[in-house]
């Protein structure tokens, strides 16, 4: 009995393995045909249905015909500023205040940083009480003189008694003078603790914080004008002397996908020593949402290629078919075709089709 088990329990494994390989089999059948499309709808058999009568067709006849596209080459460069400056520091100070964030935009003397200027404060007041001082001090010297003048006119004193005192008067007088100077400097000094924007544009980034110590010359804000920008590329040395300032071009913006049209505004005139290529500055009408540091080309024009094409509308998909209506002989047939790159309503036409030949303009749509 036990051996009996053991040969029934051998039995069972080798159909459950069986079984096991006979559904992985029919699975990978079951792939190969779908991938082989065969469980997808077939073709409509109207679709490839003799040809139909010109007068039961009603719909404008185009021609198929020739369209010329210029070929490119392009340089790939970077959309930067026209107008982009960098405000710097002029004293040694702490930052104690910050009104802007990266992107922001500003106005012309809009305040961007506050630096700590309470030692100015107190050198100013400093120089406000020497100028009080030297001011009272001018004014008793020339109280003095103008006493002094008839006494020595009537020579009740000496004249030289008297130009003493016409020295004090003037020394007085630059001294005053120098006291106000000194206020103007130190106000002026003063002025330099509120950093403003020197133009209407957008912030590319801050540089300090509050809390910060800046230096003279240290840079604090960064801004650009967005509406002045201009691509800047590297062009080999071949093309860049064909090409000219003033010349329109166009533009790629690879980030938007927008192709506009530029004018060159100006071409360096020395190779970079690395590559032998030319800078070239590319200026126009920016599309809405470009920011300094995106990816940009120019496309430069070399010749043209002829394309057949006809209206996007004359193809119709029939399953994975294209097709158009060709009428030929006053008749309509219907012809498969592949087609490419679509331009502006038209679409252009790999085979199936030659030039001159009659397409109808919109196909009548299949019956459900």
């Amino acid at each position: 009995m036990t051996r009996r088990r053991d040969v029934l329990a051998v039995w069972a494994r080798s159909l459950g393995r069986l079984t096991a390989m006979l559904v992985f089999a029919a699975g990978v059948v079951l792939l190969m045909l779908w991938l082989a499309g065969k469980f997808e709808p077939k073709v409509p058999v109207e679709a490839l249905a003799a040809p139909v009568q010109a007068a039961e067709v009603d719909g404008e006849v185009v021609p198929v015909r020739v369209r010329k596209l210029p070929l490119y080459e392009s340089a790939v460069g970077s959309i930067r500023a026209v107008h982009e400056t960098s405000v710097g520091s002029k004293l040694l100070a702490r930052v104690v205040e910050v009104n802007l964030k990266a992107g922001q935009g500003v106005k012309q003397n809009d305040v961007l940083v506050r630096l700590d200027a309470t030692d100015l404060q107190a050198k100013l007041q400093q120089a406000q009480a020497a100028v009080r001082a030297a001011a009272a001090a001018h004014e008793q010297a020339a109280a003095e003189e103008k006493r002094n003048a008839p006494l020595a006119k009537d020579r009740a004193i000496s004249q030289q008694e008297y130009e003493r005192t016409l020295t004090a008067m003037r020394k007085a007088e630059a001294e005053w003078q120098r006291a106000q100077e000194g206020v103007k400097e130190i106000q002026a000094t003063l002025e330099w603790a509120t950093v403003r924007a020197p133009m209407d544009g957008v912030v590319i980034d801050k540089h300090v914080d509050v809390g910060d110590t800046v230096t003279p010359g240290q840079i604090l804000v960064t801004i650009f004008d967005p509406k002045r920008m201009q691509l800047v590329a590297s062009v080999r040395e071949s093309l860049a002397l064909q090409l000219q300032t003033g010349q329109d071009i166009d533009v790629l913006v690879q980030g938007l996908n927008k192709q506009c049209s530029g004018t060159i505004s100006e071409i360096v005139p020395e190779a970079q020593a690395a590559s032998r290529a030319f800078q070239v500055k590319v200026t126009g009408p920016c599309p809405a949402g470009i920011y300094t540091g995106m990816f940009g080309r120019i496309l430069i024009p070399l010749a043209e290629e002829e394309i057949l094409v006809v209206p996007q509308k004359s193809v119709r998909l029939v399953g994975q078919l294209e097709l158009v209506e060709v009428v030929e002989d006053g008749r309509v047939s219907r012809r498969a075709v592949r087609t490419g790159r679509k331009l502006d309503g038209d679409v252009e036409i790999l085979s199936g089709l030659r030039e001159g030949e009659q397409v109808l303009a919109s196909p009548a749509s299949e019956a459900a």
